[in-house]
């Protein structure tokens, strides 16, 4: 059962759908005098080969600790916004939702959106691998005030964290949940003391939503590679135009001049393949339409050897 609240609490709606949402929720329940009075999510979607009806995670979070839940499919239809506007609240938080908010909600209350980049950088759908395949050394979580425009809001706080080299995206992915679910907390309780600054537009970038074709790789140049192979696991993956997926990879040498896909050595647990500009170690692919396997088994049941193409 929920646990009860004081009615002095901070009254919250919250609104979010992925696993970087959800730590969030649950760090602003644990939290004493704060009381999520609604919480907003993505409509239940049909997931795997079964086509099974999924809630977001967000939602189950939310249902076992007895708080409404409210999933539209468009949060800007004149119903939805006016059933809104009857929630009272102190403040609407706002982590990877998913829908845009029209301005009558941005007026009810202070919207606070936890973005995970520095700001002005990386506005847009996926600021985390942007990160990775700029091969940016530092990011971080920015709480803004949310206004019309897409993450352009006035920045209220920023905490940053150091990205390393060889950092993955679920690595990343969680470093950054827990920054952001803390940076929640400290917003909330220090709002009115904290100023809010404007963004610079002028040196603002932008990043779209993943998709499955961006997972294609050439092998040019291996850190371009290797960088998707950080920020496309698990999805999309990498894979070459023959439809081999690289599950398995590190970066072997930067700037060698090699034959494009040319096997340059054989070891006990994987292969060295060129690339125009570096290197790459490769232990694990997986064939189009088969299992994921180790790389050995793969050029021996092709036939391949050293110096052979890998395809």
């Amino acid at each position: 059962m929920r646990p009860e609240r004081s009615t002095l609490g901070v009254k919250i709606i919250f609104m979010g759908t992925p696993d970087y949402a959800l730590a969030i929720l649950n760090s602003i329940i644990k939290t004493d005098l704060m009381d999520v009075v609604a919480v907003y999510t993505q409509p239940d979607k049909p997931v795997g080969r079964k086509k099974v009806l999924t809630p977001p995670v967000v939602k189950t979070l939310a249902l076992k600790n007895n708080i409404t839940v409210y999933q539209p499919a468009r949060l800007r239809d004149e119903d939805t916004v006016k059933k809104l506007l009857q929630i009272e609240c102190d403040y609407i938080i706002v982590a990877a939702y998913g829908q845009i908010l029209p301005k009558e909600i941005l007026n009810h209350a202070p919207c606070i959106n936890l973005h995970a980049s520095i700001l002005p950088k990386l506005r847009g759908a996926s600021p985390i691998q942007q990160t990775l395949l700029n091969a940016d050394s530092k990011t971080g979580v920015t709480a803004m005030l949310m206004d019309v425009g897409l993450d352009t809001g006035d920045i209220l706080k920023i905490e940053t964290i150091d990205v390393a080299e060889d950092e993955m995206l679920e690595s990343l992915f969680d470093k950054l949940t827990d920054v952001a679910a803390t940076l929640t907390i400290d917003v909330l309780e220090n709002f009115n003391s904290l100023s809010a600054r404007k963004q610079d537009d002028s040196i603002s970038t932008h990043c779209s939503k993943i998709i499955k074709a961006d997972g294609e790789v050439s092998l040019d140049n291996s850190v371009d590679v290797f960088n998707k192979y950080r920020a496309f696991t698990p999805w999309p993956g990498i894979y070459l135009n023959s439809g081999l997926k690289l599950k398995h990879i590190s970066l072997e040498n930067k700037d060698t001049k090699n034959e494009k896909a040319k096997i340059l050595s054989i070891d006990k647990d994987s292969i060295i393949v060129g690339c125009e500009l570096g290197r790459l170690r490769i232990y694990k692919v997986q064939p189009v339409s088969k299992k994921e396997m180790d790389v050995l088994s793969y050029i021996n049941g092709k036939r391949l050897s050293l110096e052979d193409i890998l395809s």
